[in-house]
């Protein structure tokens, strides 16, 4: 018996992309196989559309959610928008700047860093002193993340969706008990940027806002929904869908938020999972 068609939402880092970038080949076939069963799979990623690769996007997508649910785009109509107040990015500057804490911000038009930011996150994807095989063995998943940085910028600006914190020195919890009411922060989605490192969106802004308009906008029932992810920026989405699914590297929070598991992505995890619930 078929599947009912069902719409279906991929987190990007550590879901289907590899902790190196890399879109595994049956992740890519997955989706393309599912879509031609008649689901609708959707990008649902903490990142800004000016660090979506377009090979991540080239195996077809029904739609981008990104920026973490703080934007939402299908067939080129932007369905949601979310951006940061100056007035808080102003706090946010003010704040970490006094504690030398490295930062960036990000926007569809790019990222817009603190002064030693783009030296940092390089050292973060490739060490600090890679030689060729290194180089070799990141994907250009994340190299775009250093092509996307627009240096001399003014860094307060009206199109500013989320807020990465890179190794810093000051606790997390500090800096979530500083900015609560504000902002939410989990830690980084992106392995390589290490335990100390975190992502701030807007209060009450996450995932499953973002996969609510789409339901919304396309006629679409909770009930025939199915997400995949692997970082603590999933949680809500995992919650929110009919059926979640944790990638097999994510932490055992994570992990325990969904109501099934599947392998990591170079162990075939999307092929598998998207397998398992008849998406194939």
């Amino acid at each position: 018996m078929a599947t009912p068609p069902r719409a279906v939402f991929l987190d990007v880092d550590g879901t289907y992309l590899n902790d190196r970038g890399v879109v595994p080949q049956s992740a890519r076939e997955a989706v393309i196989r599912a879509r031609a069963n008649g689901h609708l799979v959707f990008v649902c990623t903490g990142r800004s559309t000016a660090i979506l690769p377009q090979h991540v996007l080239e195996a077809g997508f029904d739609g981008v959610i990104a920026s973490a649910g703080g934007y939402v785009e299908i067939d080129g109509e932007v369905l949601a928008r979310h951006t940061v107040p100056i007035e808080y990015l102003r706090l946010v500057v003010e704040y970490f700047d006094a504690r030398a804490v490295d930062y960036f911000f990000e926007a569809n038009s790019g990222l817009y860093g603190s002064g030693n930011a783009l030296s940092r996150v390089r050292e973060m994807l490739y060490g600090a002193r890679p030689d060729g095989s290194v180089l070799a063995a990141v994907g250009t998943g994340l190299s775009t993340i250093l092509e996307a940085f627009v240096l001399d910028a003014d860094l307060i600006r009206d199109d500013i969706a989320k807020i990465s914190i890179l190794s810093s020195a000051v606790p997390i919890e500090e800096i979530r008990a500083e900015f609560a009411g504000i902002f939410d922060l989990v830690p980084a989605t992106v392995s390589r940027f290490g335990p100390n490192s975190g992502e701030m969106s807007l209060r009450g802004v996450h995932k499953a806002k973002g996969i609510e308009v789409v339901l919304e906008h396309l006629g679409l029932d909770r009930s025939d929904t199915i997400a995949f992810g692997d970082g603590f920026n999933d949680l809500e989405m995992l919650e929110f869908v009919r059926v979640g699914v944790a990638m097999g590297n994510a932490p055992a929070r994570v992990i325990d938020a969904a109501d099934h598991v599947t392998d990591s992505p170079d162990a075939d995890g999307i092929w598998n999972g998207f397998r398992a619930h008849g998406l194939l």
